[in-house]
């Protein structure tokens, strides 16, 4: 039996937290049990590369499968370095065996750049929540509606909060507001700490199934709500007394996940919701901070991957009242979009992937300081880098990404097929010096330490095709072009970030969306902030959502035909 002791690195000999390995374990599985903190956004599977540790002796209780360190390099592994997901420790070593784990610390640990505001549409003040205070008992009463949730002594009738949370899949956005005025009282931001354990909504799914890892995933989006909702109330002086009513905007994973509600049949064909919202239930009976008879709200969501986060962003862009034709899309791990047509509306959503968000790119990073997110080549061909908060370059998150590779498209250093282009030593391209050999292949080096490779290349045109064969099917199934297209949405806090020329010269969007294209920011939240504050709002999203015709492209026939053909810069 080996006793595992997992420290802080640059933290030794501080107070471990250890595990006792009875059977044969993996170092992740083991700091899960433990509750020591090891980043998996492939929750395990040996594909981001993120669950790094240092493992400095007791090599011998260790056993590594055959191509264990494809995402290490060589000096990592010469130090000691181990991917905690593919490191199994022996569980018949030497009786009394201990061994130090050291768990490396993430670069971009530091506080996320998350964006909270957006494009919203202008409602009237009539929340659902009212308040009526009763002379006769000297009670007032809390109404949703007709129904009374609950009541309080005295007269407390001009006292009434909600909070709309934005659950995105890697981010989370709250915002508390006063039903009493309609004013925005004050914002918090976050990462989804379920990102920590699978990035991906397909990934999340799967953890999700069990019972578990659905018990891990819920915990973990609860205890980040109520983390953010404590800060807030603190900010603010007010207490969980007063908030009444909740509002989640979120995918539909995201949703069965708050819930504590199975998300396997969203795994599965038919693809089938369990939870399809515009529903209330419980807030306290979730372990949230409110009172102990406050509400929560879920919008309606279309489909098992068209969630009530674009529910909520079809409403603030008041998409169903636009004349011409309007492509809405919400760029992320999960890219979902909707087709208004003078009206006629239609959704669909496709698996880019995590790349857009830093994840299983080499130098990939969340939108933290030292995150390249602007990348720009000048006429002299030199490079104009960018990066968050003005610190050394220490990785790249997803819009210096597309920069990166846009810009690289666009001056011809990456080919149509995604190559890099000519020789390390052809100076005649003005980059041609960048090109440099990293473990025998050949990388675009950016700043010291920070590089693009021609795998995370290959990753973003996966993530750039899907997105753009799911606007190609959405607009051939509408009888639609590329052409007829008056403008483009683009939602969402990761979408906000980017350039559109980027994304034209990566192919993600079309040559004729050119001069069409708006960012509208965190729809999610204002479109929820509509649902908080404006009762009609909720029956307009149900009216939405029944409108919504849902194109599913794991069944659509030239789905795949037309990913490929998406794949070329």
């Amino acid at each position: 039996m080996a006793l595992l002791r997992f420290h802080q690195e640059n933290k030794l000999p501080s107070a471990p937290v250890c595990f006792e390995a009875t059977e044969n374990i993996t170092v992740l599985a083991a700091a899960r049990a433990a509750g020591a903190l090891v980043e998996s956004p492939c929750n395990g599977t040996g594909t981001c590369g993120k669950c790094k540790v240092r493992i400095p002796a007791a090599l011998t209780a260790i056993r590594l499968p055959a191509g264990c360190h494809h995402s290490l390099t060589p000096a990592e592994v010469k130090e000691g370095i181990f991917l905690g997901c593919m490191t199994e420790i022996q569980a018949n070593t030497a009786a009394d065996t201990v061994i130090d784990i050291v768990l490396l610390e993430r670069q971009d640990k530091t506080a996320v750049q998350i964006l909270s505001q957006g494009h919203h549409l202008d409602v009237a003040l009539d929340p659902v929540i009212r308040k009526q205070y009763m002379p006769a008992v000297n009670q007032t009463a809390v109404l949703a509606g007709k129904s009374i949730l609950g009541t309080e002594p005295g007269n407390s009738a001009r006292v009434a909060h909600g909070l709309v949370v934005d659950i995105g899949t890697t981010t989370l956005v709250a915002a508390l507001f006063d039903l009493t005025t309609g004013r925005e009282l004050a914002t918090a931001s976050a990462l989804n700490p379920q990102s920590l354990h699978a990035q991906d909504v397909l990934s999340r799914i799967k953890m999700g199934a069990t019972a578990e890892g659905l018990s891990t995933l819920h915990y973990d989006i609860i205890a980040a709500i109520n983390a953010m909702l404590d800060g807030l109330l603190q900010d603010t002086g007010l207490t969980q007394h007063t908030l009444y009513e909740v509002v989640f905007s979120g995918n539909t994973c995201m949703l069965h996940l708050a819930l504590k509600t199975d998300p396997a049949s969203l795994g599965k064909y038919p693809y089938i919701p369990v939870l399809w919202g515009d529903s209330c239930h419980q807030a306290a009976g979730l372990g949230l901070h409110t009172a102990p008879f406050a509400q929560l709200y879920l919008p309606p969501v279309m489909s098992a991957y068209v969630g009530a986060d674009i529910t909520a962003g079809m409403l603030a862009a008041d998409l169903a009242n636009l004349k011409g034709t309007t492509l809405f899309v919400d760029i992320g791990t999960n890219g979902e979009m909707a087709l208004a047509d003078n009206g006629r509306l239609s959704v669909t959503s496709t698996a880019a992937g995590p790349a857009f968000e830093g994840m299983n790119i080499a130098c990939g990073m969340r939108a933290a300081p030292g995150a390249i997110e602007k990348f720009k080549i000048e006429h002299d061909g030199s490079a104009a880098i960018k990066t968050i908060a003005g610190r050394p370059a220490v990785g790249i998150c997803g819009s210096g990404l597309l920069d990166i590779v846009g810009e690289l498209v666009r001056t011809k250093l990456i080919n149509k097929t995604g190559k890099f282009t000519g020789a390390e030593n052809n100076l005649a391209h003005p980059l041609q010096r960048q090109l440099k050999k990293e473990n025998g292949k050949t990388i675009f080096a950016i700043h010291p330490s920070v590089y693009l490779s021609q795998k995370d290349i290959r990753q973003v045109q996966l993530a750039k095709g899907a997105i753009r064969a799911g606007i190609e099917c959405l607009l051939a199934a509408s009888g639609l072009s590329a052409a007829g297209v008056d403008r483009v949405f683009i939602a969402g806090s990761f979408g906000f970030h980017l350039n559109a020329d980027s994304l034209i010269n990566i192919g993600m969007l079309p040559e004729a969306f050119k001069g069409k294209i708006d960012f509208l920011g965190n729809t999610a939240k204002t479109g929820g902030q509509a649902l908080l504050l404006n009762r009609d709002s909720r029956k307009k999203a149900a009216v939405l959502v029944k409108q919504a015709k849902v194109l599913e492209l794991a069944t659509y026939s030239d789905f795949d035909k037309t990913f490929v053909n998406c794949l070329n810069f």
